[in-house]
């Protein structure tokens, strides 16, 4: 299956598996890690594929289906300027640089950013082993908290961080549950009412300009739909889902206390924004926030403390954006570019949890 979505797609959803996915929980101790298993990077398989035309980016996944938990590294040929927007208690990022040759999402918690290490040390090879200044390939990563849902301390390593680069390719990228993906889950108002998501991307075109988004949702926040109702997360006994301001009410009409089995804790979404818009720093910078702050519509609640929500903003600096009046209205300004942007990612959010 092949899914483009260089048109905006702002309807509800009709077709999509609507069947609750629900998660088993950890334990959290005695757990197998990985110098317990032989360990052999894995391609993964995605629930579909999203096509994109983007010279110079690639994407590639790779996994271990041991955990399973998993990498996906966003490449640009040459690198290209960086923005970040990290937000909520839990962030767990590296590298942190203003400029990039690639991004590394990864599974397994602090220990999933040994993963970029990985893409740094196979842009190295590439490169005919070079360590001049100029030569140094740099490389940045966020990782999120996916124990919560398997009985296992299995970790992206180096390995899984060359094997998904390795796999890399132009022009398509899997969805699902795949990849960084592989392991996110959302809804988590009780360890039961937790379903699985994954890793969700869209394209789209305007003119010359270009917006690839990607996003691996693991959210203690429920995905919604452009109607409001609730696409994955929060599942009740019955099947159900439930808005989490419904939870919310009810705890605060109880006095505030939580129930017995209350939010399941470690959650992160990743996002990855790449586009060939020519941008001003501080441009850039606010074009990240407001990408990331548009995604609590498609996703409630979004970047609470529970959560270590991080965008990386890619431009490849290619194509101008049109010269406009602000007296005119927002125009063909870098908000409303910013805003189209924001319906690609929510669209991506979406694709997440199909």
């Amino acid at each position: 299956m092949t899914t483009t979505s260089t048109q905006p797609t702002f309807a509800p959803q009709t077709e999509w598996d609507a069947e609750p996915r629900r998660t088993t929980r950890s334990t959290f101790a005695g757990l197998t890690t990985n110098d317990d298993v032989d360990l052999t990077p894995v391609p993964g398989k995605g629930r579909a594929e999203v096509t994109f035309d983007f010279p110079r980016v690639r994407i590639g996944t790779a996994q271990y289906d041991e955990g399973p938990t998993g990498v996906t590294v966003i490449e640009v040929e040459g690198g290209a300027r960086t923005a970040i927007d990290d937000r909520g208690g839990a962030v767990g990022i590296t590298g942190r640089y203003p400029f990039n040759h690639a991004i590394c999402l990864a599974g397994g918690s602090v220990h999933g950013t040994a993963a970029a290490s990985g893409v740094t040390d196979a842009l190295l090879e590439r490169g005919g082993r070079r360590t001049g200044f100029g030569d140094l390939a740099v490389v940045s990563g966020a990782v999120i908290y996916d124990f919560a849902v398997r009985d296992n301390a299995i970790t992206p390593d180096n390995a899984l961080g060359r094997a998904a680069f390795d796999r890399a390719r132009e022009g398509v990228v899997e969805v699902g549950r795949v990849g960084a993906g592989v392991g996110g889950s959302c809804g988590k108002m009780r360890p039961t009412a937790t379903e699985w998501a994954g890793q969700g991307a869209a394209f789209r075109q305007v003119g010359d300009l270009k917006i690839l988004a990607l996003t691996v949702v693991n959210a203690v926040g429920a995905v919604m739909d452009r109607d409001g109702s609730v696409l994955r997360g929060n599942v009740q006994e019955d099947g159900t889902r439930r808005h989490p301001s419904i939870d919310g009410a009810a705890a605060f009409a109880d006095g505030g206390v939580p129930g017995a089995d209350g939010i399941q804790r470690g959650n992160t979404t990743l996002s990855v924004v790449v586009t060939n818009a020519r941008l001003e720093e501080i441009d850039l910078r606010q074009l990240a926030t407001q990408i990331h702050s548009s995604m609590h519509r498609g996703i409630q609640p979004f970047h609470t403390a529970l959560d270590g929500d991080t965008l990386f903003l890619l431009t490849t600096d290619e194509v101008d954006l049109p010269a406009y009046d602000p007296r005119q209205g927002l125009g063909p300004s870098v908000a409303s570019f910013g805003a189209i942007a924001s319906e690609v990612m929510w669209d991506a959010v979406i694709e997440s949890v199909r």
